[in-house]
């Protein structure tokens, strides 16, 4: 399946940046979004967890599980209200306005959120097999499709550059397909008290500063604005939620909240996708016309990798790749010898090492940032490695006194 290929930006797009442009960047409006968010998500999630009791959504532990106590579920519920509200509150900001009135990004990630959690709540409850909730997945994401958020355009950074532009069918499969992949991935990695809530956290964070760093470098344009706001309310959506949920998590997010996260970052991720135009960038500057996928890949690395991993292992076994098991990333730092917060905290670690390294080198000086990428991928990887080389120590000094 072959795309037309068109040199510089899309006509339409170029309109609407033009439309938008000329204002300043409203960084402290998208705070407030946040705060917003923030409140909202931290009292909902309190009251959530008592109608989760009563609804009978509590998660009982089972053999593959880390908790050992009964836990009600469906915070997700709660991380939905906070976003909501957030984002109501964002049209009553003059600042904010602007965009609400060329894209409608936002109502489309709200009316597919709104899907994804009732799948996630019925899931949560009742159970549903992976099939059902497949088929819950698509429906979002074709929802975010036929509201007008999709993957069209991909830049070629070679010759002169050019776009590629994929028609509305390719278009539509492309952000079936991504969001899919992303909403399993925070499934996946949801495994560990407060994992899936600070990965979300870190993640949308990182995107809001790509966002505004866009807003920045052309002028306010208006297609940067409805990323920024969804990121702005996801990750304060996911700070509301993490004192409820970190170890000793008294509620967990459940399906509800890691496919919501995972649907939001795929969303914000499409609608900040062929933001930028080529004349914002020279058109030989891989890094500054990729940054957007490059993003993507950086914040979802370590979540993707580990539905990868999985997918090949439980093939590879001869099971279903959605069957459960407990060698997952997370599980494994568990086996060789870290504790359940410092394992969160190290992929906490990856991730925003990762994440943000990915938005520097699309905002700041690409050297300093390659340096200080390494400098903390380095540190992580020993961080990661001291329980081995403890007990491998330990073995040996055991050994010499044998």
């Amino acid at each position: 399946m072959t795309a037309p290929v068109l040199a510089g930006p899309v006509p339409a797009h170029a309109a609407l940046a033009q439309a938008g442009g000329g204002a300043g960047v409203p960084i402290r409006e998208l705070l407030l979004v946040l705060f917003v968010a923030a409140v909202v998500t931290y009292l909902a999630t309190g009251l959530v967890r008592v109608l989760a009791i009563r609804f009978g959504a509590v998660a009982v532990p089972r053999d593959r599980d880390v908790h050992v106590a009964p836990t009600p579920r469906l915070g997700g519920t709660g991380m939905y209200a906070g976003m909501l509200v957030a984002l109501l509150f964002a049209t009553q900001l003059p600042a904010l306005t602007r965009g609400f009135e060329f894209t409608r990004d936002i109502p489309a990630a709200l009316v597919a959120g709104f899907v994804i959690v009732l799948v996630g709540v019925v899931d949560d409850r009742w159970g549903l097999d992976a099939l059902t909730k497949f088929v819950g997945q698509v429906t979002a994401a074709g929802i975010l499709v036929v509201m007008g958020v999709s993957w069209f355009i991909v830049y070629v950074p070679f010759g002169e550059g050019t776009t590629v532009v994929l028609d509305q069918l390719q278009a539509g499969l492309v952000t079936i397909g991504v969001s899919v992949v992303m909403i399993n991935a925070m499934n996946f990695v949801d495994g560990l008290d407060g994992l899936a809530a600070g990965l979300g956290l870190i993640s949308s964070a990182a995107i809001c500063v790509f966002s505004i760093g866009l807003l920045h470098d052309q002028g306010g344009d208006v297609s940067a604005y409805p990323p920024a706001m969804l990121a702005a309310a996801l990750a304060g959506a996911c700070l509301g939620f993490l004192p409820h949920n970190f170890q000793p998590a008294r509620i967990f997010m459940g399906d509800s909240g890691s496919m919501l996260i995972g649907l939001m970052l795929a969303t914000i991720a499409t609608s900040a996708s062929g933001r930028i135009p080529l004349t914002a960038y020279g058109s030989r500057d891989l890094l500054g016309l990729l940054s957007p996928l490059l993003l993507v890949g950086a914040v979802m690395f370590i979540p993707i990798l580990d539905l990868l991993l999985a997918i090949v292992r439980r093939t590879r076994a001869g099971v279903s790749p959605f069957s459960p098991d407990k060698m997952h990333l997370h599980h494994r730092l568990l086996q060789i010898g870290h504790s359940h917060r410092r394992v969160v905290l190290l992929i906490y670690l990856w991730v925003g090492v990762l994440a943000f390294g990915a938005v520097g080198s699309a905002l700041f000086d690409r050297r300093a940032v390659v340096l200080l990428l390494a400098g903390g991928l380095v540190f992580a990887l020993v961080v990661t490695a001291v329980p081995s080389l403890r007990t491998q120590h330990e073995g040996a000094h055991a050994d010499g006194d044998g």
